[in-house]
């Protein structure tokens, strides 16, 4: 099962305890994928199109405990009346009477991703969209998504219109706020783990980096130091760079902190640095001529 299957089961099986709530959910299902069908006998049917078994369970429960409809059960077109007066025309988007509320606006969303919602695997990247096939019903999920601060883009993908995140801690958000908490535990935990490798690579980068630098330098400083003793003579320098010059063949892989503790008495890296800067500038110098 994929992780956006596992994020449906969890929230087909949360089912709102407030009534209000319960209308939400069950409002946003019958707006992104609910239908209304017309027997030959003139009653009434309620259907779900969508592939997902968890989704048309939860669909029916709500009907159940929110209007008290049977699965199975033709429809008087009187009770179909009602039942539409209640949680609008699903033609357009849901009403923001059924919405006014933040309990309810979690239940509508929730709703929406069991309905037109999905999610990329988070061990390969964060992604996660509704696909609208109705621009005004895909600006409404990102009001209502804006309202608990989580920020969304509308994008036109063919025929439907994708409301989608990227980031990582706004899909968090999402799941935090559709009350999927094992889900959201899950994701939370994978993001963890990318960090830490994200930032053990990157360490091991910057370390590859600077040893690849500082084997750089040491070997420059060693080939000017050689072409200074062949064609100076290192007897013919300072003493402080004669015995810096002797050092650093000695010790050709030392670091500059390391060099500086041979010397009598010590001296520091910048010490060190700074003579041996002298002799690659004299052997520069050298060469030019």
């Amino acid at each position: 099962m994929s992780f956006s299957s596992e994020v449906k089961e969890e929230m087909a099986r949360h089912i709102s305890p407030a009534r209000h709530c319960q209308i939400a959910e069950l409002s946003a299902i019958m707006s992104f994928c609910g239908q209304i069908g017309r027997e030959p006998n003139g009653t009434y049917t309620i259907g779900f199109l969508t592939e997902n078994e968890a989704v048309v369970r939860k669909a029916f429960t709500l009907l159940k405990k929110a209007y008290n409809i049977e699965t199975g059960f033709a429809l008087t077109e009187e009770e179909i009346r009602g039942f539409l007066q209640k949680i609008g025309n699903l033609e357009e988007p849901v009403s923001s009477l059924v919405i006014k509320n933040a309990c309810c606006r979690r239940a509508f969303l929730r709703g929406a991703y069991l309905s037109v919602g999905s999610m990329s695997d988070p061990a390969k990247g964060y992604h996660l969209e509704f696909a609208c096939t109705d621009e005004r019903k895909a600006a409404q999920l990102k009001e209502v998504a804006a309202t608990f601060d989580i920020e969304s883009r509308i994008i036109l993908r063919k025929k439907y219109f994708v409301v989608y995140l990227k980031e990582g801690s706004g899909i968090v958000d999402l799941l935090n706020v559709c009350e999927a908490p094992v889900a959201l535990m899950k994701l939370e935990n994978m993001r963890i783990l990318k960090e830490i490798s994200n930032t053990v690579n990157r360490r091991v980068n910057c370390e590859t980096a600077n040893i690849a630098k500082t084997v750089n330098a040491a070997s420059k400083q060693v080939e000017d130091i050689e072409f200074l003793k062949n064609f100076y003579g290192l007897t013919n320098l300072p003493e402080s760079l004669r015995e810096m010059a002797e050092i650093r063949l000695e010790h050709p892989d030392a670091p500059l902190k390391e060099l500086g503790e041979y010397f009598d008495p010590p001296i520091g890296k910048s010490g060190v640095n700074h003579r041996l800067r002298k002799l690659c500038e004299l052997a520069d110098k050298i060469r030019e001529k």
